[in-house]
């Protein structure tokens, strides 16, 4: 599943999908080839570039591609890339992000699972040799073969499909050190989610375990109307900053077993989120004692450093 391709990614997406493809654009192929390229592709020409390779978008995998160049280019600013920067795409798409990324000087890899879409991003990225297209699940990659075993920093920077988001950013976070900065876009709830601070509605154990890793913002939110097919929701750009080091000091087995232990039943007590993980209820109370916990606080209304503090004052 690693086809190698020199060629540019796009942005592939991140919805459900319609039935049909775009009806066909009266702008002819030998424009669609040519026109729009260095500014990023526009409605017209995706919809010619989707016709010649008989694509229509694949609910299977999340597929929503995104048809203003506008937003490919801001999403850009919003990452800080630059000329020199190693980038990595996933999902590519039809190739409006990563025509975007690669205006901006950077060196791009650009991960894509669908082979009717790589084919398509082959006809996009003809001239465009510092990008290379890999056909590659994201979730079964090597990253080492994707972005080199040397240290040099790289950027993701994508519209994920809406069906591996989440999973995607956590495994990124926990495996991927060298990815240092993230500016994704993807459905609203989910990456309000990633963001989300103590007594947020949108705050849970997905939350905490990206302030394990990250500083987290949502910085731009992106109307249905930009994406083919269009979803039923908005979309947010997430920007995740990677942390040198986690900001507590913690046997992590110990943090997630308690952090998962108390978000299972996010409306009830952590004096009950201890009792479920066996603790009797003299040990449950000694434990929020001495983490400076009330017995009768809830999971949401705890920080990183209030989980920490629990988990490390378990009994053993």
């Amino acid at each position: 599943m690693t086809e190698d391709r020199s060629r540019r990614d796009a942005s592939s997406t991140s919805h459900p999908r319609p039935s049909r493809p775009f009806p066909r654009s009266d702008t002819g192929s030998s424009r669609s080839r040519s026109a729009g390229r260095a500014g990023g592709l526009g409605a017209a020409e995706l919809r010619d570039l989707a016709d010649r390779h008989g694509i229509a978008p694949r609910r299977s995998l999340g597929q929503h591609f995104l048809l203003d160049p506008n937003v490919a280019r801001a999403i850009v600013r919003d990452a800080g890339i630059g000329p020199g920067d190693r980038v990595i795409e996933i999902g590519a798409g039809l190739g409006s992000l990563t025509l975007a990324l690669d205006a901006s000087g950077a060196d791009v890899v650009a991960v894509e699972l669908d082979p009717g879409l790589v084919s398509a991003l082959a006809d996009v990225l003809q001239e465009h040799p510092r990008v290379r297209v890999v056909r590659a699940d994201a979730m079964r990659s090597d990253w080492d073969a994707l972005l080199g075993s040397d240290d040099v920093p790289w950027i993701l920077c994508a519209n994920l499909p809406y069906n591996i988001a989440t999973p995607l950013v956590l495994d990124v976070l926990a495996r991927v050190p060298k990815v240092v900065r993230s500016v994704v876009m993807m459905q609203r709830e989910v990456g309000e989610r990633l963001a989300a601070r103590p007594g947020d509605d949108a705050y849970g154990a997905v939350s905490v375990r990206v302030a394990y890793r990250a500083l987290a913002s949502t910085i731009r939110r992106v109307p249905p109307e930009v994406f083919w097919p269009r979803p039923k929701v908005e979309s947010v750009v997430v920007r995740l900053d990677r942390l040198s080091a986690p900001p507590v000091d913690v046997d992590e087995d110990r943090l997630w077993r308690v952090v998962d232990g108390a978000f299972a039943q996010r409306r009830k007590t952590m004096r009950n989120a201890l009792r479920r993980l066996g603790l009797e209820p003299a040990e449950a109370d000694a434990t929020l004692a001495a983490s400076g916990v009330a017995a009768s606080a809830r999971p949401e209304e705890l920080s990183l450093e209030d989980f920490a503090r629990v988990a490390s004052a378990m009994p053993a």
